[in-house]
């Protein structure tokens, strides 16, 4: 065999490098229930576009190659998962997820709030990134229950499956809702950030993504 033909042959065995691990799978879950009117709702929406554009979460979400997420949720029976699994390679992977989020049509109005089936949904889609290290729910909330599931059952079931569940508590006056992910909603490794209002919403999801994300860099 000549040496250009050996070169030929030799390139046709070269081993692509594997794909890096996914440190992450992240759903952000967004309340759309009744008592998020449509400023509020674009409030959460726009905010949750700017905190994935955010070139330090964006650097995180490349660094881990994060898979990302986006459900909408309000009453039983009303979950959609507006946004599949999206893997981040690269900074334009981000940019395309951030404009799709900023994107997205309101997928439920006039209905009640049920966090408890909004998680049994949630966690129907983690096993299609079972290879994710880390596996998140981020629900974010402005009421307590009025219907659905038992939301302490449906946070045992997240326990169980291995994955984590944070919230951002979207408070009105004092820390009720605050209070209520802490005791009901949160698993016994995740947190809540509390947002001071809707307007409150962009900052909080932002330091609720970095604080998620953070552990990628050790």
């Amino acid at each position: 065999m000549c040496p250009l033909a050996r070169s030929l042959a030799a390139c046709l065995f070269v081993v692509a490098p594997p794909a890096a691990a996914c440190d992450t799978a992240l759903m952000l879950a967004i309340d759309v229930s009744q008592s998020v009117d449509v400023a509020e709702y674009r409030l959460q929406v726009d905010g949750m576009a700017d905190a994935l554009g955010a070139p330090e979460i964006v650097d995180a979400m490349v660094e881990g190659q994060v898979a990302i997420a986006v459900m909408q949720w309000s009453g039983s029976e009303r979950q959609e998962l507006s946004i599949p699994w999206t893997r981040i390679a690269g900074p334009a992977d981000a940019a395309a997820l951030s404009e799709r989020a900023r994107g997205l049509e309101r997928a439920f109005v006039m209905s009640d709030t049920a966090p408890g089936d909004a998680i049994a949904f949630a966690l129907t889609a983690f096993p299609q990134v079972a290879d994710c290290r880390r596996r998140v729910l981020d629900i974010s909330g402005d009421g307590t229950p009025n219907a659905g599931a038992d939301v302490g059952a449906a946070r045992r079931a997240a326990e169980r499956a291995g994955v984590t569940i944070n919230a951002i508590a979207i408070e009105g006056m004092g820390l009720a809702i605050t209070n209520f992910y802490d005791r009901s909603v949160i698993s016994t490794d995740g947190f809540v950030v509390t947002a001071r209002g809707h307007r409150d919403y962009p900052g909080a999801i932002r330091r609720k993504i970095l604080r998620e994300l953070s552990v990628i860099f050790g």
